[in-house]
């Protein structure tokens, strides 16, 4: 059988799958919505993996786990290497693209920027404390406008002159969009200007203080929308990138760490992990004053992995 690598991408919003063969090619790609078990999910994700005719060839010979969810994760299925989103979205972006000098990263919760120079990372900064910069934005004012997003990013290409939306908080945005709607602005150009403060917002909080240089990749989630990435290319003044995998890029960084790690024998537990019955609960660890919460991760009477602590007590 020859041999695949598997990168994992456990994030808030969605559950990424990423095979590579030997060569580093691109044999499998599966990203689903996380519906609040990111356990069952992983466990799903695995299923399709296993139940897809056209990898009966492969045996899994690495496994490399990123994102938020990535400890969790890696416990679960056996992961060899556990990676940050940063070092895993950038090494698929540089893989597929060795000349970018910025990486724009936004997903459902969090945003992230990641400078680039001569192949190698040198700076970075993410958002994790307000939504307005993260997809979750669009999403609440989709759904406000009683738009899908596919439709929210397609409208938003037809504006030609959008409205002015503050962008600095979520809350204040649906209040001027509101505002915008009430003296008369079309849908389409409320959409756009939705989508020039989301923009504002990276480069203007997230990005402050960095030295942002072309080529500019744009990846993950929102990457999909068009109008947000018109709304960079405005205010960049440059083309911005869309990568190959632009859904699944951590996953797919993750997969290439693992094909090249020397790993001689992987502790993968198996597509068995699918059917398992994996129970968590979570408690209080009261050793010190940190009274962190720990959740507990069980297969049957088998503990896999405690999460949530801030020592080696509970790793």
């Amino acid at each position: 059988m020859k041999n695949a690598f598997l990168g994992l991408d456990a994030g808030s919003i969605s559950i990424n799958f990423v095979l590579i063969d030997g060569q580093k090619k691109v044999v499998y790609t599966s990203y689903l919505r996380g519906s609040g078990d990111p356990v069952k999910t992983i466990q799903g994700g695995l299923a399709d993996l296993r139940r897809d005719r056209a990898l009966e060839e492969y045996r899994i010979a690495g496994v490399c786990t990123t994102g938020s969810g990535r400890a969790l994760a890696g416990a679960l299925i056996g992961a060899d290497l556990v990676k940050n989103e940063i070092s895993a979205h950038a090494r698929a972006g540089i893989w597929l693209h060795p000349d970018t000098r910025t990486i724009i990263e936004i997903g459902g919760q969090d945003s992230k920027v990641t400078i680039v120079r001569n192949g190698h990372v040198v700076d970075f900064a993410m958002n994790l404390v307000c939504a307005a910069g993260t997809g979750s934005f669009l999403d609440s004012q989709a759904r406000r406008l009683g738009l899908g997003i596919e439709e929210f990013g397609a409208l938003a290409m037809q504006s030609e002159a959008p409205a002015a939306i503050a962008g600095r908080c979520t809350v204040f945005a649906e209040s001027d969009m509101i505002h915008k709607q009430q003296i008369g602005y079309s849908q389409k150009d409320i959409v756009m200007g939705l989508c020039m403060a989301l923009a504002r917002n990276f480069t203007g909080n997230v990005c402050r203080g960095k030295e942002l240089r072309p080529p500019f990749l744009f990846q993950g989630g929102v990457s999909a929308n068009p109008g947000i990435r018109r709304a960079f290319e405005t205010l960049l003044g440059h083309p911005v990138i869309i990568p190959e995998y632009n859904m699944v890029m951590g996953a797919l960084g993750a997969a290439l760490y693992a094909a090249e790690a020397p790993v001689q024998e992987t502790r993968f537990r198996g597509f068995a992990v699918s059917d398992y019955d994996i129970k968590s609960a979570g408690f209080f660890c009261s050793g010190c004053s940190n009274n962190c919460e720990i959740v507990e991760i069980k297969q049957g009477e088998t503990v896999l992995a405690y999460n949530g602590g801030r020592c080696e007590k509970w790793r």
